[in-house]
């Protein structure tokens, strides 16, 4: 049973991937696999835990590739930001159906699908108990959900930056290719900038360093992993902190 009085971290935001709602699908979005996501969120909700959200639009469209490949870099990450937008929808509507109060806030104004970016209006939803999406970015080009997710847990006074991934924390290489790499348990801002370790790109973590704001990847796709976060055991990879490197 969690004890409730353990609990490390009060408000927390969650940068989802979008390559990531995609679940076993190439493409898009996967209904079922967004349910699960809603219900583990909801399990840190009924802890009390106050939540919002950044997700990616890598599932539908990739605006850096997309420029990589000869589209205007500025209309592609606008593309991008829109795609987000799209899975904050689905998001939402994933959670509504596991009972939970949700809302979405966008960097573009877009009033008939969701409320504009006020940072007053979204503490006081994370107040409410409700979920918070932010979604299209910073609404600026060049500037990556990463570096959203950084700034908008800093604007919020988020306890720490969650960061959902398919493996069990940050590794000094891929381990889906290097069966020799090394899985840290904490590391220093610095030390991931140093080793290229690509957990978020380097405006983020900087970002994050110069706000003091802990940095926690994890494995999403085991269940019970963020609430056992939440409670203060140790799961993945903590960046930053109080937590002392492992080198």
């Amino acid at each position: 049973m969690i004890n409730v009085m353990s609990l490390q971290y009060n408000r927390i935001l969650l940068k989802l991937s979008g390559e990531a709602i995609k679940g076993g699908r190439d493409y898009g979005i996967d209904p079922q696999y967004l349910v699960y996501i809603a219900k583990e969120i909801k399990s840190g909700i009924d802890l009390g835990v106050q939540i919002a959200i950044v997700i990616g639009g890598g599932n539908i469209f990739r605006g850096l590739a997309a420029s990589e490949n000869g589209m205007d870099r500025v209309a592609a990450d606008y593309t991008g930001m829109l795609a987000t937008v799209m899975n904050s929808l689905a998001l939402k509507d994933a959670l509504g159906k596991v009972g939970i109060d949700a809302r979405i806030q966008t960097a573009i104004d877009m009033k008939e699908i969701a409320e504009p970016f006020i940072l007053d209006r979204a503490r006081s939803h994370l107040n409410k108990s409700r979920v918070l999406i932010f979604a299209a970015g910073t609404g600026n080009p060049y500037f990556t959900t990463d570096t959203t997710a950084a700034l908008r847990a800093t604007e919020i006074g988020a306890d720490g930056l969650f960061k959902a991934t398919k493996v069990d924390g940050v590794y000094s290489s891929d381990p889906m290719i290097d069966s020799n790499a090394t899985r840290y348990e904490s590391l220093s801002y610095m030390e991931v900038l140093k080793k290229e370790l690509h957990v978020m790109d380097s405006t983020a973590i900087s970002l994050s360093k110069d706000n003091e704001m802990p940095i926690v990847v994890f494995d999403m796709n085991q269940p019970g992993n963020l609430v056992k976060i939440l409670n203060g055991q140790p799961i993945g990879t903590v960046i930053g902190g109080k937590q002392n490197a492992v080198i």
